[in-house]
């Protein structure tokens, strides 16, 4: 199977807010009403139960003129993802598609993972079970993993009025984004494709009016070496020694075991004798 990508032209995005509503409605995701705060913006930041959400960023240009720039922010689906790189569980990992996703079978809660993403996006939410225990659960976008498994595309791409979501062949998309981006640079100079090296690229590729930084995204944002130290290294060798631990201490319990039954057979000897 081949690579895939979602592809978001901001320049075509009117902030309609139709990928939000169809987010919501294909994950059963709670509403999650907000105070007004000074903003066209409907809500501040994204939430474990809002995976996307369409910011709002006034802007003045360099000649003078204005612009309402919009964002469709959602998870980014990093290649070297520092949630998944963060993860003690091994709860959070690729699929073939390119997506990161989350098995809340695995999940503890523990939040590594919302210290580790790069994009502020995963979150934990709370939940009771039937005796009324809190318990958390990391949760975000997943591209609608489910949906690709079926031949869908994202909800969030099949409710874009404008073209601003595409998803599609890696190679082909990106193509039509560098053909797209020579056409929007006559308008923005300062237009970029984003899709950070430093984290491998990512799943879900911008094209940018202005700088990563004018939309709220890390320039080039960079997996942390104690990461890639941790979930490489550290993690697995201290689970193996956590393995040999626990084999040596059966190993002893059934040595001490063999000894104690050894033992009674020469005390029933003796008693016999």
């Amino acid at each position: 199977m081949g690579e895939f990508i979602k592809f978001v032209d901001v320049t075509k995005c009117d902030g309609c807010r139709a990928c939000m509503v169809a987010c919501k409605n294909w994950n059963d995701l709670p509403a999650e009403p907000e105070e007004f705060h000074g903003s066209m913006q409907s809500h501040e930041a994204l939430t474990a139960n809002t995976w996307n959400i369409i910011t709002y960023d006034e802007h003045e240009r360099a000649d003078g003129g204005f612009d309402w720039l919009f964002r469709h922010a959602a998870c980014l689906h990093c290649t070297t993802a520092g949630c998944e790189l963060a993860c003690p569980e091994n709860a959070i990992s690729h699929t073939e598609f390119g997506s990161v996703v989350i098995d809340n079978d695995l999940c503890v809660g523990c939040g590594y993972c919302v210290q580790g993403c790069y994009f502020d996006v995963i979150q934990l939410a709370t939940y009771k079970d039937q005796k009324g225990k809190e318990y958390r659960l990391a949760q975000k976008c997943d591209l609608c993993t489910s949906r690709l498994e079926n031949g869908l595309q994202p909800a969030c791409v099949t409710a874009c009025h404008t073209d601003c979501l595409v998803f599609g062949d890696k190679q082909s998309v990106l193509r039509d984004a560098e053909a797209r981006l020579a056409v929007v640079k006559e308008r923005y100079p300062n237009a970029n494709i984003y899709n950070p090296p430093g984290i491998d690229g990512t799943a879900t590729v911008y094209l940018l009016a202005e700088k990563p930084s004018v939309y709220g995204l890390p320039e080039n944002p960079q997996a942390k070496l104690s990461q890639v130290i941790w979930k490489d290294i550290a993690q697995p060798v201290g689970k193996l020694m956590a393995g040999a631990t626990t084999a040596g201490i059966l190993a002893a319990m059934a040595v001490q075991g063999a000894l104690k039954f050894k033992n009674r057979g020469k005390e029933g000897e003796d008693h016999h004798e």
